[in-house]
């Protein structure tokens, strides 16, 4: 366990986040590896059935996100305030009723996979791999919530590390597992998807060991399996919204995907290969966030305005430094990015994405001021401010995109995104004004 309500701020911020970041980064490995290891060893057709699958994976991965986010916020909260019974009523309340939406969301899912393909105008070609991969991930849905509510019941009292050292465990399993079930026995985009699900299985049973074993404070036993209805009411006004939030951000994704595929497989592999690269660009933004909310979390509870304050500034500071440095690599490496996902040989889905890549090296470091905002207004609680954040830009990104990809082809997504980015800041700053 770590207090963050004592010590230097931005070092307890950047020792916490740290650990986060590299988690972050290898949570990317997951989708990426599958990428990479379908990209090379199957082909171009069976990325871009992972690809055009990778929004509705992410909707609801992220959802999963959503719900455990409310739960991690008052965790923290009661921790920094000394109240540790609550903690372990709150984890075990959001385990048991997440469980069960999580389940009946599985079974919905299953139902709906053909049509929502066939929403998003995917290609007939690759329809067979992208529904065999998404009823597995689907199927497997059950051990990422487990996994996202257990780590972040280990985040909330400020241990950040333990989860790391299981992610890397199971993102080596991962990565193993996939290349021996697609090289060696051939099972395609099947086989990256059992890897997956194998690896966050694994990653489930690790944390809950080492929780019964190591962290009185989370231990909990058969008879403390109950419901806290006061505290689920609580709950759900937090997740309910960053859920929605969540499923609002990957819905517009899921619209957008339905920009690309018009463009054809050259163009759905591209921009399969340079959402991956997004991905990881933006995992230091993403991980300040969370460490951000952690920390204020834990410094409400413990009525520490004045370190609140500080601590968003230290993550605007430590965001730009980042993103800055990434986005000058990305600029000149995106040649050998591409390559990366891609064999040499497929000339014109390369050039399309270093064109996406270049462009988007110009806006990398708008995340850092976006996710600072959403970071903070976590940890205070104020869920709707980041849900409406969410809800300006989605829409731009999407209006945007499907105005000029006639134009500017898979370019115009990477102009939506930025202009989105934009519009968030602008009314997160002016919601910030309203506190500091």
């Amino acid at each position: 366990m770590y207090n963050l309500t004592e010590g230097n701020v931005t070092r307890c911020m950047v020792s916490f986040a740290i650990p986060l970041l590299l988690g972050n980064v290898l949570q990317q490995l997951y989708s990426v590896a599958a990428a990479v290891i379908v990209g090379n060893f199957v082909g171009k057709a069976a990325l871009a059935a992972v690809g055009t699958a990778a929004p509705i994976m992410n909707i609801l991965m992220f959802l999963m996100v959503g719900i455990t986010m409310g739960s991690s916020i008052l965790m923290s909260e009661f921790f920094g305030a000394g109240k540790h019974e609550k903690v372990r009523q709150e984890e075990v309340t959001s385990l048991l009723s997440g469980l069960i939406f999580t389940i009946v969301l599985s079974v919905a899912m299953i139902f709906l996979i053909n049509p929502l393909l066939l929403l998003i105008q995917t290609p007939v070609e690759i329809m067979p791999q992208a529904e065999a991969y998404l009823e597995i991930i689907i199927a497997g849905l059950v051990f990422t919530f487990l996994y996202n509510i257990l780590s972040s019941s280990l985040r909330s009292i400020g241990d950040s590390m333990t989860p790391l050292f299981f992610l890397i465990f199971s993102s080596v399993l991962n990565i193993g597992i996939g290349v021996v079930l697609v090289k060696q026995f051939g099972w395609g985009v099947c086989g990256v998807a059992y890897a997956t699900v194998i690896a966050q299985a694994v990653s489930t049973v690790l944390c809950m060991g080492y929780i019964y074993w190591k962290v009185p404070i989370l231990r909990f036993h058969v008879r403390d399996l109950k419901i806290n209805f006061p505290l689920l009411a609580k709950t759900a006004s937090y997740s309910s919204v960053s859920a929605i939030q969540q499923t609002f951000l990957y819905v517009g994704i899921f619209i957008l995907q339905g920009a690309v595929n018009p463009l054809g497989v050259d163009a759905i592999a591209a921009y399969n290969a340079v959402t991956r690269i997004d991905s990881f660009i933006l995992a230091p933004t993403d991980s300040l966030a969370l460490a951000l909310t952690t920390f204020i979390s834990q410094n409400r509870g413990a009525k520490k305005v004045d370190r609140i304050r500080h601590s968003m500034k230290s993550s605007v500071v430590i965001g730009v430094s980042f993103c800055g440095l990434l986005a000058v690599s990305v600029f000149f490496s995106a040649q050998a990015l591409m390559t990366f996902f891609l064999d040499s040989g497929e000339v014109s889905a390369i050039e399309v994405g270093v064109k996406y890549l270049k462009i988007m090296a110009i806006f990398y470091i708008l995340p850092a001021f976006c996710n600072s905002f959403q970071g903070f207004f976590r940890g205070l609680g104020r869920m709707d401010i980041t849900l409406f954040a969410t809800i300006v830009q989605i829409p731009v990104r999407v209006i945007l995109a499907y105005l000029l990809v006639e134009l500017f082809g898979l370019s115009a997504v990477a102009v939506g995104v930025a202009v989105g980015w934009i519009c968030m800041i602008v009314y997160e700053a002016h919601q910030y004004r309203q506190y500091y």
